[in-house]
């Protein structure tokens, strides 16, 4: 399980509106807000690798990302195809300049982030975009089995 966010996080967790201050396998979320929550994705072992991807980053660009994931989850919608973009095969990629955090909707009102990377070419890198197919798959066969 990730460790608890240090004061630095929760600065910036206090000050774009969400007050989670760790998450376990029972606690994932990122943003909850009028239109979509936003929560990390965790493996079967409680381990989320975008949430680690997202704790090894800079102080700029998680307020970046926190910055998107408010707007996404309190508007619905971010028409800025710079910010965020839709990849093909339903996985969708948030663009805090220059890294990118890849996710999918579920049914409801989730958006689930499965990976987070720093992107060094013009192109999504595929294993990347397989990573998160893949994550989603695990995401809904473990949601179907109660899990």
């Amino acid at each position: 399980m990730p460790s608890p966010l240090n004061a630095t996080h929760l600065t910036a967790y206090q000050k774009y509106g969400t007050l989670t201050v760790a998450m376990d396998k029972n606690s994932c979320v990122i943003y909850e807000g009028s239109k979509h929550t936003l929560e990390w994705y965790y493996d079967e072992n409680g381990k989320s690798a975008a949430y680690d991807y997202f704790l090894g980053s800079t102080d700029d660009l998680q307020d970046k990302f926190l910055i998107l994931a408010k707007r996404m989850g309190d508007f619905g919608k971010i028409f800025d195809k710079t910010k965020f973009r839709h990849e093909g095969d339903g996985i969708y990629a948030f663009k805090p300049q220059p890294d990118r955090f890849l996710s999918f909707f579920t049914d409801g009102r989730k958006i689930i982030i499965t990976n987070g990377f720093r992107k060094k070419t013009d192109k999504l890198p595929k294993s990347e975009k397989e990573l998160a197919i893949k994550r989603r798959k695990d995401y809904f066969d473990r949601k179907a089995g109660g899990n």
